[in-house]
């Protein structure tokens, strides 16, 4: 509402303001979302929470550790043979020992946590017939697919695959003047959740592709000969999303037989990808 408020700011022109801004013709509204939607939100993001907290504890412990000359190897795995040899270390002092056994109960309360709220999770996925649709594409997970269908209520306010991809942030920046296209990096718009998810997802099918295994598409195999892993997890994070989109406006089911080479003509005017069928 910034661009409508006229100089001096109070309540009138604050409501002046924004009923101007509710009058222009290419304003888009945020669909309101029900109290269930928000409930389902509500767990994914206590699950993000229980897993900043652990990451920040794991880290702490690692630290703590490696100043008294005990280091482990980087995972989650790690941990615990890591608190097993804090316990067992008799060089350690009597504080240190208490301390670590504190951070080893907090881990421990942690784990099962998490736990309790990713099987809830799942069974809110299971309970879903569109995550469980979603969740046959490739680079998407129970847990990404449910995270698309809680933040995503009306696909339809999108125009198109792109528009979607673009919400989400894995689109360029358009910095363009004088007939001169100029494209940079991903804008990072929208929510930086579900665009990390995404994208982790690409990474995970890129990694099994370089390692011999699964079946990629042509144009995976064509792009990962020419560009950065990195930089192809973005592209193929884009491409999961606009199918996405895609299966959410259709009610249709993933089918990778029906990949299109994107090399085509047709691909790089901007068509829709069409790896669906008939639900």
């Amino acid at each position: 509402m910034k661009p409508y408020v006229k100089r001096g700011k109070n309540d009138a022109a604050d409501a002046e303001a924004i009923c101007e801004a509710m009058s222009r013709p290419t304003m888009r509204f945020v669909p309101v979302k029900t109290a269930e939607q928000q409930a389902a939100l509500m767990l994914a993001g206590t699950r993000d929470r229980l897993i900043r907290m652990r990451t920040q504890l794991t880290n702490a412990i690692r630290g703590y550790a490696a100043e008294f000359g005990l280091t482990a190897a980087k995972g989650l795995d790690k941990i615990e043979p890591l608190l097993a040899r804090l316990t067992a270390a008799t060089e350690l002092p009597k504080l240190a020992k208490e301390l670590f056994a504190a951070h080893a109960r907090e881990y421990a309360q942690l784990k099962v946590e998490i736990q309790k709220i990713e099987a809830k999770l799942m069974a809110w996925h299971k309970h879903n017939e569109l995550s469980r649709r979603l969740v046959e594409v490739p680079a998407i997970g129970p847990i990404g697919a449910s995270l698309v269908v809680m933040k995503v209520p009306d696909p339809h306010a999108f125009r198109s695959g792109r528009d979607f991809s673009a919400w989400i942030g894995l689109t360029p920046k358009d910095h363009s003047t004088a007939g001169k296209t100029r494209l940079g990096v991903i804008t990072r718009a929208g929510d930086e959740t579900l665009r990390r998810t995404l994208i982790l997802g690409a990474t995970a099918v890129i990694q099994q592709v370089r390692r011999g295994r699964g079946h990629p598409s042509p144009w995976l195999i064509d792009l990962l000969k020419r560009k950065p892993p990195k930089l192809a997890a973005v592209a193929l994070a884009n491409k999961t999303a606009r199918i996405v989109w895609k299966l959410m406006i259709s009610g249709e089911r993933y089918n990778p037989m029906r990949l299109r080479d994107t090399r085509s003509p047709s691909a790089r005017c901007g068509s829709e990808p069409t790896a669906i069928t008939q639900a």
